[in-house]
């Protein structure tokens, strides 16, 4: 594990740290060619620079996010606000993380794919990659 996002996890309380390691354990072992950094103050991981899915401490919760999630077409997944096409799942403990969902959503993260690296230089306008 990136020794930042061990440093992230470590910094949870208990039951957060053992969601926030379980996710990092899970998305590297299902992406293990995407890069991964603290970004924005919490972990994400990115394939080719652009990133695909990452996880924060909220009010409700851990939230694992993907970039791309709202064209996923899961229902567990709820999009995010705003122009973005992201969507996400919050977790209150390790137990409720199905490892079978995250395996999937992690496939499809690789294969959907909308174009954040390069948002800024198109002015806000995402395009599809994959």
């Amino acid at each position: 594990m990136n020794k930042d996002i061990r440093k992230y996890n470590n910094s949870q309380a208990v039951s957060d740290k053992a969601i926030c390691n379980l996710l990092a354990e899970e998305i590297d072992s299902n992406l293990p060619e995407a890069e991964n950094k603290i970004w924005h103050a919490h972990p994400v991981w990115f394939l080719e620079g652009n990133p695909v899915v990452g996880y924060s401490k909220q009010k409700a919760g851990i939230r694992l996010m993907f970039w791309s999630g709202m064209s996923f077409d899961e229902e567990v997944l709820k999009p995010g606000t705003g122009k973005f096409k992201d969507a996400s799942v919050i977790y209150n403990s390790a137990e409720e993380i199905k490892l079978k969902d995250l395996k999937r959503w992690c496939t499809k993260a690789k294969k959907i794919q909308w174009d954040y690296k390069n948002i800024v230089k198109r002015k806000g306008k995402l395009e599809r990659l994959v």
